[in-house]
């Protein structure tokens, strides 16, 4: 038992060389292919298009260097497996206290009209009746709009959970969101040995409903808010009537010291935290709600590691936390892990995806292959911290963390001279950095009393100064900063506490400190999770991406056009903010320990809106080469001829090898190549204009929060809702100009003759694989009843019109003598 309790509690599961050694020769070959394609399209100009051919090279070239970044950090795809029976076995053994790491959960939410409460109350529900040690366990509930229906909603599910999760846990249901645990169409009778269970599940069935119904008539109720505001049941004022002007709200409503289960066992405990906000100040939206929640739960519960969730992705294995812990309390590598990132899967979703809200390409392909490089980017929700990364300290590195950064290594090894000289780097930066987060200057009875036997130690008060300014005025939340195993002291009085939190998550408390800079969430970009991860990973942590076989969390995704268009919008924004800040992942974080693989992941995470530009100038391209009968290709070789077939071929074969080692399905890879046209001539671009109004000219753009509608009119009845947004007008434009493109190309190769048929197939097969690509996008715009709003016909049509009379108008690859001999008005020189 002794041997069984030191082994690792995770291993690294690598790809079959089988599939991953093709992979990278095709990616090397399609390299190659790519660089005499570039060489003969730069070097044989088309002389009657040149304006054509010239932005055609030009967006070659950018569409090359995008896919360099994106695929060499997908090298070293690995798959990990975690041992949970070994995790039991040292840190959780039965009859004995458990060992396990005090984890608390954030659940993050703003509107509960677009964020239904039964959705949030699900998600709250999931996390109480986690398989976890209900002491090791806290969930605090961020209201960032002050909503008394969000409250109340609250107090509902904390009644509820009494009922639910000690029957989760007797009957070890899975998932335990009762919302989604009832919908299962599955046999739950199967497996069953108690007799007892189906009597017991119908009951609390029963109770289910009847717990909706409650929070349905919340919903109701809210729907109109009265003259005089809300008012609470003891007749007082709600403090949040103003959302933008109401003092900081914290409301425990199960803990350890009461409120227990139907069988009389403890419950985790249960937090509402709604922070304050005044006029005049900057609340930094959610990244500063998340700021607010590790200053507050530090306070009050302080878990060594913090797991967010947005409040519509449950826990659908209940034993989540455990596979977190598995690397978070390795003792190989556990020190320097900052965070387990866990793939989001979805329910709600058509099989079809047509939109690929699933993003199965981003979540299976490339955050797996940056699982072995230095781990994955931060997504934003289901992800696990280790609380000391996000208070900005250095992680605990080894030599070999510390050799040099440079992509000949592993090919040259490293010279004895470097080796020495990074050992004095580490031991003189982990003496600046680490001596204040292990050596702890306060305890709670220091706080209590006062700092009077400290006054005559100026180096102690120095230090005293300095966390002040970088932690904020909270001598109990610098306290807790030094507890890196997480916990609070038993004799704290909870009174104290409680006060100490409601001033943590006041306006003033981040004012000159380093807050959103340095400390925690990140703030400049409405991406708060990329730019967040950005940061841990250029101090030298590293990231581990977890896919347990069943998943570890499912959420709500907007699936109709124009939800998942504005969705898609706010993430591309993101990007550009942070490629024009000083955050920049192209120029910052040289000192640091950043690999050159991992930065250029980060590097294709905020540049890719750009992308957009391009993209839609090769869309529209194959419409002007079929109304001019002008191609952006000359007549060519045989031999040349040889490169572009292979470029194609190299194309097909590194999707198809990439599908290979990932698992992930055609369909859903065609998807994702679909969805890049339809973001890139949408989203994307509207991002990239918003992105530079707002950095270069100051103009905010407030962004939409995704609403989480139910199935209620059928199913996946919101995929055939529409919506109407200004997004959708260059698609549409696009696909109007090719079929007309089309339309006029083939009327010309019949009016022409046999001769030009030719010529004719290489632009139709150009403006066919933009039609094609955008067809997801068509089939939205018809919708159910094959119907589009007039508003979206006619712009279309009108910018497609101008755009072809300008055209015909200006007409610029037509030359001057046979303008004049057209019109009748040639000379003798003609």
């Amino acid at each position: 038992m002794a041997d069984d309790a030191r082994q690792p509690l995770s291993r690294v599961v690598p790809i079959s060389s089988t599939h991953v050694t093709p992979y990278r020769v095709v990616i090397i070959l399609r390299l190659i292919i790519l660089g005499f394609f570039l060489q003969y399209r730069c070097t044989h100009p088309v002389k009657d298009a040149y304006p054509l051919w010239l932005t055609s090279v030009i967006c070659e070239i950018w569409f090359a260097l995008s896919w360099l970044l994106d695929q060499f950090p997908k090298w070293y795809p690995i798959n990990r497996e975690t041992y949970l029976e070994r995790l039991a076995l040292r840190y959780d053994r039965e009859g004995e206290p458990s060992q396990l790491a005090p984890v608390d959960v954030f659940v993050s939410t703003v509107d509960p009209m677009k964020e239904p409460p039964l959705i949030t109350a699900n998600t709250v529900l999931s996390i109480l009746a986690v398989d976890y040690p209900v002491d090791k366990v806290s969930c605090y509930v961020s209201d960032d709009g002050s909503a008394m229906l969000t409250f109340e909603a609250l107090s509902e599910t904390a009644e509820f959970a009494r009922k639910w999760v000690p029957f989760c846990k007797k009957h070890n249901i899975e998932p335990r969101a009762p919302e989604f645990y009832f919908a299962q169409k599955i046999d739950y009778l199967k497996d069953k040995i108690r007799p007892s269970f189906v009597k017991e599940r119908r009951a609390m069935k029963r109770e289910y409903e009847e717990f909706k119904v409650r929070i349905n008539a919340l919903v109701a109720k809210a729907q109109k808010m009265p003259e005089e505001g809300w008012t609470m049941q003891d007749g007082t004022s709600w403090p949040g009537n103003n959302p933008r002007d109401h003092p900081g709200m914290i409301q425990v409503f199960l803990g350890h010291s009461g409120g227990l289960d139907m069988d009389g066992n403890e419950l985790p405990r249960l937090v509402y935290v709604s922070r304050e906000k005044r006029p005049g100040f900057q609340h930094h939206k959610k990244a500063g709600a998340m700021n607010a929640l590790i200053r507050v739960s530090a306070v009050l519960t302080n878990g060594a590691y913090l797991l967010n969730v947005d409040c519509d992705h449950y826990f659908n294995n209940s034993k989540a936390l455990k596979e977190a812990m598995c690397f978070m309390m390795d003792p190989a590598f556990g020190k320097k892990t900052c965070y387990v990132q866990f793939p989001q899967r979805f329910d709600g979703i058509d099989m079809h995806d047509r939109y690929a809200n699933r993003n199965i390409v981003f979540f299976d392909i490339n955050l797996k292959g940056l699982d072995g490089i230095q781990g994955p980017v931060y997504v934003g929700t289901g992800c696990c911290f280790n609380r000391q990364a996000l208070y900005g300290y250095d992680p605990v590195l080894t030599e070999e963390d510390l050799q040099p950064n440079i992509i000949v290594k592993s090919c040259c090894g490293s010279r004895k001279k470097g080796k020495n000289a990074n050992k004095k780097y580490m031991d003189k930066k982990q003496e600046m950095r680490r001596t204040e987060s292990t050596i702890p200057i306060f305890n709670m009875e220091d706080i209590e009393e006062g700092l009077e036997g400290y006054e005559d130690d100026k180096s102690l008060l120095l230090s005293q100064k300095r966390l002040e300014k970088r932690f904020g005025q909270s001598a109990v939340f610098i306290a807790a900063t030094f507890m890196e195993h997480g916990g609070i002291p038993a004799t704290t009085n909870p009174a104290t506490l409680l006060k100490e939190a409601i001033h943590v998550i006041s306006c003033g408390y981040e004012d000159k400190s380093e807050w959103g800079k340095e400390i925690g969430w990140i703030y400049g970009s409405v991406t708060e999770d990329i730019l967040t991860g950005f940061k841990m990973h250029a101090r030298g942590w590293i990231s581990i991406y977890c896919m347990p076989p069943r998943p570890a969390f499912k959420g709500s995704a907007p699936i109709n056009l124009s939800d998942r268009l504005n969705q898609v919008l706010r993430w591309a924004l993101g990007s550009i903010e942070i490629l024009l800040s000083r955050h920049c992942p192209i120029w910052y974080g040289y000192n640091g320990r950043l690999k050159l693989l991992e930065r250029l992941a980060y590097i294709n995470t905020i540049v890719y809106p750009l992308t957009s530009i391009p993209l839609l100038a090769y869309c529209i391209l194959p419409a002007i080469c079929l109304l001019t009968n002008k191609f952006i290709i000359p007549e060519i070789s045989n031999f040349a001829s040889m490169w572009f077939i292979l470029l194609f071929v190299s194309i097909f074969a590194t999707g198809i090898l990439e599908m290979r080692w990932s698992g992930v399905s055609v369909e859903d890879w065609w998807r994702n190549e679909q969805f890049w046209v339809i973001g890139g001539t949408s989203a994307h671009l509207f991002a990239v204009f918003q992105g530079l109004l707002k950095v270069l000219a100051g103009i905010d753009t407030n962004f939409t929060v995704t609403s989480k509608a139910s199935d209620e009119d059928g199913e996946f009845s919101e995929l055939y809702v529409f919506k109407w947004t200004s997004l959708l007008i260059p698609p549409t434009t696009v696909l109007i100009v090719n079929i007309i493109g089309i339309v006029a190309g083939v009327s010309y190769a019949i009016n022409s003759g046999y001769q030009s048929w030719g010529p004719l197939f290489g632009k139709l097969f150009f403006a066919m694989w933009v039609i094609v690509h955008l067809y997801p996008f068509l089939k939205g715009l018809l919708g159910r009843q094959n119907r589009t709003p007039t508003i979206v016909i006619v712009w279309s049509i009108l910018l497609a019109s101008i755009f072809s009379l300008l055209w015909v108008r200006i007409d610029p690859f037509t030359s001057e003598a046979t303008k004049r001999a057209a019109q009748g008005q040639c000379g003798i020189n003609c």
